[in-house]
C-alpha cells in the first residue's frame, strides 16, 4: 500500500495549549530520562571506559562485552563483586596496572563501597575520590602514586573506614580531609616521604594506623600512646610516647617508668599492629580470596622486632615476657610465644569483619597463622579458657586442630599450623593459572566427603553445643596439600559477642533464625546444603562476602536460582572438569543432597548421620560413557525441587 498523508484540523485554542504543553512536558520527560541514561549510564559502560582509562587496560581479559559483568550475584568479570546486580566492588591485586585511577568514572558506579588496587604498577597524581560517597574502602598500597595527597580528596567520604596507601611516593602533610573522616578506623601510610606534624584526628576509631618510615616531626599527638613503637620508627624528628620523650636533657626516671609500664600493656596488641602494617599483602576472606580470598586482604612483608628504645632494664623485659606468653593445647607442639612470632616475616592471609588472619614462619621453619579475634568476651576469663581447651581436645582428620591462644579482655589470638592450599573458597572462585587450577569432580566430591566427616565428629565431641560448627563456609575449609579439607573457625558461637555472632556468622544467616529468632541442631546442615551447591554451581554467594551484615534474601535467591534450573549439565561449574555422563548421575545425586539441606524447615532437613550415609554412597563413576540415565531427569523429581523451591520462596 502507499503511503498516506493525514491532514489534521486545528485544534480549539484551548485544546492546542494543552497538547503544547503536554508536548513540552513529554520533550522535557524526554529530555530528564536521557540526561539521566547519559550520567549513570550502564556498569557494563562504566567499566569499559575504566579499563580503557588505563595504560594496559587491555590485561583485563575477561571484562569483554560479551556478557555483563554481574548475573544478579554472580560476577562474570575478573576482579568484580556483584549484588542484586550491581558491582559493589572492585579488587584487581598484583596484575600489574599502569596509568592512573579516573574516580570521576568509578563514581558513576552507584553501589560501589570498596575498591582494592594493591600491588600493581599505578602512578602520578593522587586521585580525587571525595565524589565516591558511599565508599567504605580505598586500598592503595604498593604502587607508584607521588605528589601531594589534594586537601579535599576525601571531602564527604563519611562512611569511609579503611585508608590503605602504604609503599607509594606521596608527598606533603596529611590533608584535613583525612583527619576529619568520621568512620575511619585504619590508615596505613608508612614507607612514603610524608612530612609535618602528625596531626590530631577528628575522632579516635582508629584500631590501626602505620606512619612510619616517613619524615614526620614533632611529639605524636595523644592517643597513639597504646599504639607500637614500631609504627613511627623511621622518622627521626618525632617523638613522644610510644617513642622517646621530646626532651633531649634525658628524662627523669619517674618518665622511663610510666614508658615502661605504657609499652607493657600496649604489648597485647603489637602482633595486630606490627603484622598487618608491614605484610605485604593483603587478601579479604570470605571476599576471602575470591576471595577474600576476601577479602577483604591487604599490607606489605617485613621483619619485625619487638626492640623497642628505652627497654633494656630486665624488670620490664620480665614483665613484657609474662604478658606474652601464649596457651597451649598440645603437648608435642614446638613451644614458642608472641615474641617468636614477632620477630619472623609475616603476610596478612585476611581481614574480615570477623577476624584477621597472619601467616608467619618460626626461626625453625615452620610455618603458624595466627588469627585474632575482638569480639569475644560473651563469657568471663575462666570459661573462655574452658572452651579453648575443649575445642584443644578434638583430634580428627578433617579438623583443623588448634595448636595455641593468647587471651586479653580486649582481643583474642588462636594459632594454628598454615595449610599449603589455602581455602576451598579460593579454589572455587579465586582466578584461575596455569599454577591454580579448578577443582575437578572427583576432588570436589572427597572434598565434601571429608567435610561432612569433619562436621559430624564436631557433632559426637560438642553434643552440648546448639550449633557445633557455626560459621561454616567454603572460606572457612582449609585444604592441605593433598586436598584434604579441614574445617576451621568452628565451636565460636559460646564465647562471641551475641550481636557480633547476629550480624556475621552463617548460622544467624538461616530460615529458622530469620523467622523465628533461633537456631536448631541443623542449622549447620543449612550451612552445608549451602556449601554444597556453591561447589557444585560454582556461584558466589554475595552476603557471605559482602562488607558488614549480610543480606539474607541472597541465600534464598541462590538457593531458588538453583533449583528452577533445568537439571542438565548447564547446572555445573563451567570449570568444573574430570567427569563424564556417567558421573552425572552422581553429581545429580549431590546436588540434590544439597538442596535438601536447603530445606526452609529445619525438621524436613537431614540430621549428620544421615548426610555422611548420603554422601559416603556417592562414587566417581568413571567410565561407563554409553549407560547414562540420570534418573534425576524424571518428573517426580523435578517435583521434588519445586517443592524445595516453594518452601524456600514462601
Amino acid at each position: 500500500m502507499g503511503a498516506h498523508l493525514y491532514v489534521r484540523a486545528p485544534l480549539p485554542s484551548s485544546c492546542s495549549m494543552f497538547a503544547h504543553s503536554t508536548l513540552g512536558h513529554f520533550v522535557v520527560l524526554l529530555f530528564l530520562i536521557s540526561t539521566i541514561q547519559l550520567v549513570n549510564g550502564s556498569d557494563l559502560e562504566t567499566l569499559f571506559k575504566f579499563k580503557n582509562s588505563l595504560i594496559n587496560g587491555r590485561n583485563l581479559t575477561t571484562w569483554t562485552s560479551s556478557e555483563d559483568p554481574c548475573n544478579n550475584n554472580t560476577a562474570n568479570w575478573e576482579g568484580i563483586f556483584c549484588t542484586n546486580g550491581t558491582v559493589w566492588a572492585i579488587k584487581l591485586e598484583g596484575m600489574g596496572l599502569e596509568g592512573n585511577i579516573d574516580a570521576t568514572i568509578l563514581a558513576r558506579l552507584k553501589s560501589l563501597v570498596s575498591i582494592s588496587f594493591m600491588d600493581n604498577n599505578l602512578m602520578g597524581s593522587f586521585p580525587d575520590f571525595g565524589m565516591l560517597y558511599g565508599i567504605r574502602e580505598i586500598l592503595l598500597s604498593n604502587n607508584k602514586f607521588s605528589g601531594e595527597i589534594p586537601a579535599n580528596a576525601f571531602k564527604g567520604l563519611k562512611w569511609l573506614e579503611k585508608l590503605y596507601l602504604a609503599n607509594n611516593k606521596l608527598m606533603g602533610q596529611i590533608p584535613v580531609s583525612v583527619t576529619s573522616l568520621p568512620m575511619l578506623k585504619e590508615l596505613l601510610l608508612e614507607n612514603n616521604h610524608l612530612e609535618g606534624e602528625i596531626p590530631k584526628f577528628y575522632k579516635t576509631n582508629l584500631t590501626l594506623a602505620n606512619f612510619a618510615n616517613n619524615h614526620f616531626n614533632g611529639r605524636i599527638p595523644e592517643g597513639f600512646q597504646n599504639f607500637s613503637a614500631s609504627q613511627f620508627l623511621g622518622n627521626e624528628r618525632l617523638c613522644g610516647a610510644p617513642l622517646e620523650e621530646c626532651q633531649r636533657n634525658g628524662a627523669s626516671t619517674a618518665t622511663i617508668i610510666i614508658i615502661a609500664l605504657v609499652l607493657a600493656t600496649a604489648v597485647g596488641a603489637v602482633l595486630f599492629a606490627v603484622v598487618i602494617l608491614s605484610s605485604r599483602r593483603h587478601q579479604d576472606p570470605d571476599f576471602a580470596r575470591i576471595q577474600n580470598h576476601g577479602s577483604t586482604v591487604l599490607g606489605a612483608s617485613a621483619n619485625l622486632s619487638m626492640q623497642e628504645k628505652g627497654a633494656s632494664s630486665a624488670r620490664k623485659e620480665k614483665k613484657a615476657d609474662l604478658s606474652m606468653k601464649l596457651t597451649f593445647l598440645i603437648d608435642d607442639e614446638e613451644v614458642f610465644d608472641l615474641a617468636d612470632l614477632l620477630k619472623a616475616s609475616a603476610e596478612v592471609l585476611g581481614s574480615g569483619m570477623f577476624g584477621s588472619s597472619y601467616k608467619t614462619a618460626l626461626a625453625s621453619g615452620k610455618v603458624m597463622v595466627v588469627k585474632r579475634f575482638r569480639q569475644m568476651n560473651n563469657v568471663g576469663q575462666e570459661e573462655f579458657y574452658e572452651h579453648m581447651k575443649r575445642l584443644g581436645r578434638l583430634r580428627h582428620p578433617n579438623i583443623l586442630p588448634l595448636v595455641a591462644f593468647y587471651y586479653r579482655k580486649e582481643e583474642k589470638l588462636f594459632v594454628s599450623e598454615y595449610i599449603d592450599n589455602i581455602s576451598l573458597s579460593y579454589h572455587i572462585h579465586g582466578n584461575q593459572s596455569n599454577e591454580i587450577r579448578s577443582l575437578d569432580w572427583p576432588t570436589r566430591l572427597r572434598i565434601m566427603k571429608g567435610v561432612v566427616k569433619g562436621l559430624h565428629s564436631l557433632y559426637i565431641k560438642l553434643p552440648s553445643l546448639i550449633v557445633p560448627h557455626g560459621h561454616l563456609k567454603s572460606s572457612n575449609v582449609l585444604l592441605n596439600k593433598n586436598y584434604e579439607p579441614l574445617l576451621a573457625d568452628y565451636g565460636l558461637v559460646p564465647v562471641t559477642n551475641p550481636e557480633h555472632a547476629f550480624d556475621l556468622m552463617m548460622a544467624y544467616k538461616s530460615p529458622e533464625y530469620k523467622q523465628h529468632g533461633r537456631i536448631s541442631k541443623r542449622t549447620d546442615i543449612w550451612c552445608l546444603g549451602i556449601m554444597i551447591l556453591e561447589v557444585m554451581t560454582g556461584k558466589i554467594l554475595a552476603n557471605t562476602l559482602h562488607l558488614g551484615k549480610g543480606n539474607e534474601s541472597d541465600l534464598t535467591d541462590f538457593i531458588n536460582s538453583v533449583a528452577n534450573q533445568e537439571l542438565d549439565i548447564d547446572v555445573f561449574d563451567k570449570e568444573m572438569t574430570g567427569f563424564n555422563k556417567s558421573s552425572e548421575e552422581e553429581m545429580m545425586k549431590l546436588l540434590k543432597i544439597g538442596l535438601s539441606c536447603c530445606e526452609k524447615d529445619a525438621n524436613k532437613r537431614m540430621d549428620i548421620k544421615q548426610v555422611v550415609e548420603k554422601i559416603e554412597e556417592l562414587k566417581e563413576k568413571e567410565g561407563m560413557e554409553d549407560d547414562f540415565q540420570s534418573t534425576y531427569s524424571s518428573e517426580p523429581d523435578k517435583q521434588s525441587l519445586r517443592e524445595i523451591t516453594d518452601d524456600n520462596t514462601n
